[in-house]
Parts: C-alpha cells; structure tokens; sequence
C-alpha cells in the first residue's frame, strides 16, 4: 500500500496511457499495416502507457520539487 501511495499518479498515468494508445489505435490506428505502432493495438497501447507514464512522473517530480521547496522557505 505504501508503493501505491508514493506511485499512484505514475500509475494512473499508464491506465490512462494504455486506455489512450488503445483509443488511438480504435479510432485513429492505420488500417494499411504499414505502420509500425498504430497497426497493432499491442503497441499502440505499450507506447501509450509508456508515454503516459512519463508525462505524469515529470509532474510527480514537479510537484514533490514544489512541495519541498514550500518547505524550505521558498529557497
């Protein structure tokens, strides 16, 4: 329960990755199979978890470098 806690908005950022590289691939994904992510929902879901992994990790640190600094007198 504690990893949850320390890591729950990079977890919630590959749900919401994956769920998003799915949609893409459903709605937007290139139907020819010449393209190398989007033709497989497989991979269009690995590359976006893996995206909304990092994008919410950069605001996990973001956020913890704020918090730190409130801490600290604004230094």
């Amino acid at each position: 329960m504690k990893t949850f806690k320390k890591y729950y908005l990079q977890i919630a950022g590959l749900i919401l990755g994956v769920a998003g590289g799915y949609l893409y691939f459903h709605f937007i994904g290139c139907r020819s199979g010449g393209c190398a992510i989007t033709s497989n929902p497989y991979m269009s879901m690995l590359w976006g978890g893996l995206m909304g992994y990092l994008l919410l990790d950069m605001l996990a640190n973001y956020l913890k470098q704020r918090e730190e600094a409130a801490k600290g007198g604004g230094e």
